[in-house]
């Protein structure tokens, strides 16, 4: 478990910060603006569970969980034989999260148009984490493309992002409720 006795360092107040393993780099590197998008997707989903419960709620907590994992995964960088073992995102994860995709997409209302974000606050709340996913999932590639990464994370990322659309659905009345675009409508 993690012991935190001190919250600031001064580490960072010169644009630096640490990875897992100790690596200094740039606060804007592309490794820490992708954990550091999944902890704002984390936060967003922090607003939604404020208007959820039971067992939606049940699922974005262990998301939230697995966030960590997620950030934890994306901050230490592969590397051969490393002194401890890494906290890497599972296979097990991503398929708990279509599991709960299929269980909640069989009772949805056919789609016939886009969904707009919106309905209830916790659908809305929802699609904002959803858009905050996909920018963290697009980081991530884009970090894959020049160092090696966990190809799990990625598929996190792509998983959840599908998790919290069918989420915010369900949330809408199993998509009665849900807001949808009328192309063109307001010409």
């Amino acid at each position: 478990m993690v012991t935190l006795t001190r919250i600031y360092t001064r580490g960072g107040d010169a644009g630096q910060t640490s990875l897992v393993g100790g690596r200094r780099v740039a606060k804007h590197d592309l490794r820490v603006e992708a954990y550091g998008t999944v902890d704002e997707a984390n936060a967003v989903i922090g607003m939604a569970r404020l208007h959820t419960e039971g067992e939606a709620d049940a699922m974005l907590g262990r998301i939230q969980n697995d966030l960590f994992d997620l950030g934890a995964d994306l901050a230490t960088p592969e590397e051969p034989d490393p002194k401890y073992p890494p906290l890497r995102v599972t296979a097990a994860q991503v398929e708990r999260l279509e599991r709960e995709i299929d269980a909640m997409n069989a009772v949805l209302a056919p789609l016939n148009s886009f969904v707009l974000p919106g309905g209830s606050a916790a659908s809305a709340h929802l699609h904002h984490a959803r858009t905050v996913v996909r920018r963290a999932e697009r980081l991530v590639s884009a970090l894959m493309a020049v160092e090696a990464v966990n190809p799990e994370a990625l598929k996190y990322a792509n998983r959840l992002s599908d998790h919290l659309f069918v989420l915010a659905r369900h949330m809408n009345g199993d998509g009665k409720d849900d807001v949808l675009w009328v192309p063109g409508a307001h010409r």
